[in-house]
């Protein structure tokens, strides 16, 4: 018996054909004829005939009029709302964040906005201790000594940036930390350019950090998503190469799901430090 027998003998292969054809359609597939949808489904003519006059009794799949077309309905935007619509941003952020872990990033978090701060509200870690960082979920850093924060000021305007810079004395945490207005604001303007912040050892000695920006229908941040790494794990340039492309991919994936749930309906869920 062969290794793919046992997973064919528990699946239905008919349904997962029904998916396949589901899924031809794409943002650059808007609308398709028949022969269409069954090169993208990687099914024949027949069988792609049946799946599309099946989809379309359902309600999944409609027929454009006086054509031969065919295109999805806004029903099957009701499967995506019904797994999310009751999700927090935690319970979203939280698979994400498992998976930008690694061997050399050795923590991914989550942060929203408070005033002139940031709290972390989910966090995924696998080291650390070793660099006596003791963040947890409800722990707040100021908004313009690291990356998390300095990105949701990017996406803000100017005098929104300034009040919450005013908002509270900044001190210098460390050799790296950037404290006049000025300079931050240059700093928040480079940021927003390049989609991603970087703060090299700016909060705490010895850690780096690279946040990019979660952001509801308006393009108004809601959340940073962000990995962090210990500064002599790898060169500077390397630690920014190799976590840039990961960390806004994920940080865009989570933006489209807040934005499917509905931004202004999304409830963040904030726990106490845990010990």
């Amino acid at each position: 018996m062969s290794d793919t027998a046992p997973s064919e003998k528990n699946s239905v292969q008919s349904l997962a054909k029904g998916f396949r054809v589901l899924e031809a359609f794409t943002a650059e597939r808007l609308e398709m004829g028949l022969a269409e949808v069954a090169r993208a489904a990687g099914v024949d003519n027949a069988t792609a005939f049946r799946f599309l006059n099946t989809l379309v009794q359902l309600g999944y799949i409609e027929k454009i009029s006086e054509t031969k077309r065919f295109r999805l309905t806004l029903k099957c935007l009701d499967l995506g709302f019904s797994a999310i619509a009751r999700t927090d941003l935690r319970e979203l952020a939280r698979p994400l964040l498992r998976e930008l872990v690694n061997e050399t990033i050795e923590a991914a978090s989550i942060a929203v906005p408070d005033g002139s701060e940031v709290v972390y509200i989910e966090r995924v870690q696998a080291g650390l201790a070793r660099l006596g960082v003791d963040v947890r979920i409800g722990s707040r850093v100021p908004a313009y000594s690291t990356a998390v924060g300095q990105i949701i000021l990017a996406y803000l305007p100017r005098d929104a940036q300034v009040a919450a810079l005013d908002a509270a004395p900044r001190r210098k945490l460390t050799a790296t930390t950037l404290t006049a207005l000025d300079a931050l604001l240059a700093r928040l303007q480079q940021v927003r350019q390049k989609g991603f912040a970087l703060s090299d050892q700016e909060n705490v000695t010895g850690l780096r950090v690279l946040a990019a920006p979660v952001l509801d229908a308006d393009g108004v941040p809601l959340a940073a998503l962000s990995v962090a790494a210990p500064a002599f794990a790898m060169p500077l340039k390397t630690f920014e190469t190799s976590s840039r492309g990961p960390v806004i991919a994920a940080a865009k994936k989570l933006s489209r799901a807040v934005q499917a749930a509905g931004a202004g309906t999304m409830p963040i869920k904030r726990q106490s430090p845990r010990s």
